[in-house]
């Protein structure tokens, strides 16, 4: 939401100078217009390509993570893997569900979510991993999660108040991604 601010003529008990919020009507006006773009209104309009693309490369690095988790899952040996692999599947459906919320926003914004296999690896922040030591899995999925981190941060950083929706959600899968890797961690440590 565009906010402008005006100086209020001074009234008794207000001090000089006090700037007023107001919103802006023009763009109010035009949200009553374009109704086949859905929530993209005015607002977002300049940044929303940009958000899309980042969007998207959140998506592939999400549908890695599962990709990741779900051999880690399968392939885990040893005698502590039935636990962490059993963790590993939780960590990889929650990651799923990451990648369908993500697709979801970018389809509210106009955009088409990308999940094409050809391109995943390169646009995802994070590595694919196919590791067969359970200590090495852990610390793959450790290193994914801290990139995610990352990632996540900067993006809700670069999106500040454009978006605020956007940045809502990936502040929640920015949570689940630090849980993870505090689990992670802890696994390592043992």
């Amino acid at each position: 939401m565009v906010v402008s601010t005006q100086s209020a003529p001074v009234k008794p008990g207000v001090k000089a100078g006090h700037e007023r919020m107001m919103l802006d009507q023009v763009a109010l006006d035009a949200a009553r217009n374009s109704l086949e773009q859905g929530a993209v209104t005015p607002n977002i309009g300049p940044w929303r390509a940009d958000i899309i693309q980042l969007l998207n490369a959140s998506l592939a690095t999400e549908l890695v993570c599962v990709l990741r988790y779900k051999r880690h899952y399968f392939t885990a040996a040893g005698l502590a893997s039935p636990k962490i692999a059993e963790e590993f599947l939780v960590h990889a459906n929650e990651e799923s569900a990451h990648a369908d919320r993500l697709a979801q926003r970018i389809v509210q914004l106009g955009g088409e979510p990308d999940f094409s296999p050809d391109t995943l690896l390169a646009r995802s922040h994070a590595a694919y991993d196919d590791a067969t030591d359970l200590k090495a899995m852990i610390r793959a999925n450790l290193i994914a999660e801290r990139v995610a981190i990352e990632a996540y941060s900067q993006i809700i950083a670069l999106i500040g108040d454009k978006d605020s929706t956007t940045r809502r959600l990936l502040e929640d899968i920015l949570s689940d991604e630090q849980e993870h890797a505090e689990e992670l961690k802890d696994w390592l440590a043992d």
